[in-house]
C-alpha cells in the first residue's frame, strides 16, 4: 500500500472507530512512518538500524545476501510489510528450504495478525499505527512474501490486469519496465518493476518487487501464475479486498481503544461505513496512481479538522532535543520501542516454528 491508505484512509478508519482527531493524527503519521524509518533516517538520530521499520532500495543494494544478510531483511519485511499468513503450511513439492519460504506468504487474516493487535493493545498510539499498516498490507501484498525469493515472488508474462467493462472486465497483458524514473503508465498498462535476477536470493526478488507497485494501487485487479502455486490462476481484487482492509482497520481500532471486548480474524466492521460505502468504493475503484486527495476530503469531511500533509521530520527536534532519559518518552521514542517490540515478536514466532530465515529473537535485547 502507499501514502494514500497508510495515512489518509488509517486517519478515516480511526475516526470511525471513536478516535479524537488529534488520535487520529497521531495513528495515521505511526502507520504510514512504517514506510519511512530506514536506517538512513534513524542515523540522523543517532538510532541504532535494529529500530528499522524499512529498508530504501540504495540500503538493499548494499546489503550482502550471505545468511546474516538475509536475515535482517526478512526479519524487517515479514514484521511490518509481508506478515505471513500460515508459519506451518505444508507445500508437498518444497524441500525444506522452499518450505520455509513458503511458510512466510503473506496473508489477511492469519493467527500472526491477532498477535499484531493483541501486542498493541494498552499501548501508546503509535504502536496502534504500527498495527494497521501490519494489517493493511496484509490485504494488499498477499500472496507475496518479505524474503528474497525467485520461486516464491516471480512472475512472468502470464500476468494480466482485468479492467471493468460493463457487467464484466476486459483482461489486459501488463508490460513491465525497469525504468524506475518513470512513472507506471496506467492507460497502457505499462509498470515498472524490478530487474529479473536468475538468483534465489536476489533482492530483486523480495517482496512484490517483480510485480511493481501494481499491487498497491487500490483499483487493480489482476490474475497470474505463481511457481509456487503450481501455475494455477491466483486472483486479486483489490478494491474489495482494500474495502475488506479499512473495515477490519475499524474493527480492530474499536478494540484496542477499548470499545469492543474481543478481537477476531475475520471480522469486519461495515456497519460503521454503511452511510460511506460508495463514497469508499468509488475512490478505491478510481484508476489513479495515488488517492491522496480523495481520502484526505473524506477524512476531513468526517472530521471537521484539516489532516497536515505527511512531514517525516515532524517530530525530529523533539527527539533530538529530549535528554536521553526522556528520549523514549518522545513521540518517535514510542514508535522505535513499538516497532522493535513488533519485530521481536514476529521473528520469535518465525523461530519458534522451526524457520530461521528471520534469523533469532532475544526477549533480552536492550530497549531504547
Amino acid at each position: 500500500m502507499q501514502l494514500d491508505f497508510h495515512y489518509y484512509a488509517t486517519y478515516c478508519a480511526a475516526f470511525l472507530a471513536g478516535y479524537s482527531h488529534e488520535e487520529c493524527m497521531d495513528i495515521c503519521y505511526s502507520a504510514q512512518f512504517v514506510d519511512e524509518c530506514t536506517a538512513a533516517f534513524l542515523s540522523r538520530i543517532m538510532v541504532p538500524d535494529k529500530y528499522a521499520t524499512t529498508q530504501l532500495n540504495l540500503e538493499l543494494m548494499d546489503m550482502p545476501t550471505d545468511i546474516l544478510g538475509l536475515q535482517k531483511i526478512t526479519g524487517i519485511w515479514t514484521a511490518f510489510h509481508f506478515l505471513p499468513y500460515d508459519l506451518y503450511a505444508e507445500k508437498k513439492w518444497a524441500s525444506k528450504r522452499y518450505k520455509n519460504k513458503y511458510r512466510l506468504i503473506c496473508g489477511p487474516n492469519g493467527e500472526l495478525v491477532s498477535k499484531t493487535i493483541d501486542l498493541a493493545k494498552d499501548k501508546p498510539l503509535q504502536a496502534v499505527g504500527i498495527a494497521m499498516h501490519i494489517l493493511a498490507d496484509t490485504w494488499a501484498h498477499r500472496y507475496f512474501a518479505g524474503t528474497p525469493s525467485l520461486v516464491i515472488n516471480n512472475t512472468n508474462y502470464d500476468f494480466y490486469e482485468l479492467i471493468p467493462d460493463g457487467n464484466g472486465f476486459t483482461e489486459r497483458q501488463i508490460s513491465f519496465r525497469h525504468n524506475a524514473t518513470l512513472p507506471d503508465d496506467i492507460e497502457k498498462g505499462l509498470y515498472t518493476n524490478s530487474l529479473y535476477q536468475g538468483n534465489e536470493n536476489s533482492i530483486m526478488n523480495l517482496g512484490h518487487g517483480r510485480a511493481g507497485h501494481f499491487p498497491d494501487y487500490s483499483f487493480a485487479r489482476y490474475k497470474y501464475t505463481p511457481m509456487w502455486g503450481n501455475y494455477s490462476i491466483i486472483l486479486k481484487d483489490n478494491p474489495s479486498d482494500y474495502m475488506n482492509a479499512f473495515c477490519q482497520m475499524i474493527y480492530a481500532m474499536k478494540y484496542l481503544r477499548g470499545s469492543n471486548d474481543v478481537f477476531e480474524l475475520e471480522k469486519y466492521d461495515t456497519n460503521a461505513i454503511a452511510d460511506y460505502k460508495d463514497r469508499i468504493r468509488g475512490i478505491l475503484e478510481k484508476r489513479q496512481l495515488n488517492a491522496n486527495a480523495d481520502w484526505k476530503a473524506f477524512g476531513e469531511e468526517l472530521s471537521g479538522m484539516e489532516i497536515e500533509d505527511f512531514n517525516i521530520n515532524k517530530y525530529l527536534d523533539e527527539y533530538r532535543g529530549a535528554l536521553i532519559e526522556q528520549k523514549k518518552h518522545t513521540f518517535l521514542g514510542k514508535f522505535l520501542n513499538a516497532a522493535l517490540d513488533q519485530k521481536m515478536m514476529v521473528k520469535s514466532e518465525i523461530q519458534k516454528s522451526g524457520n530461521f530465515l528471520a534469523g533469532f529473537s532475544s526477549r533480552k535485547i536492550k530497549r531504547h
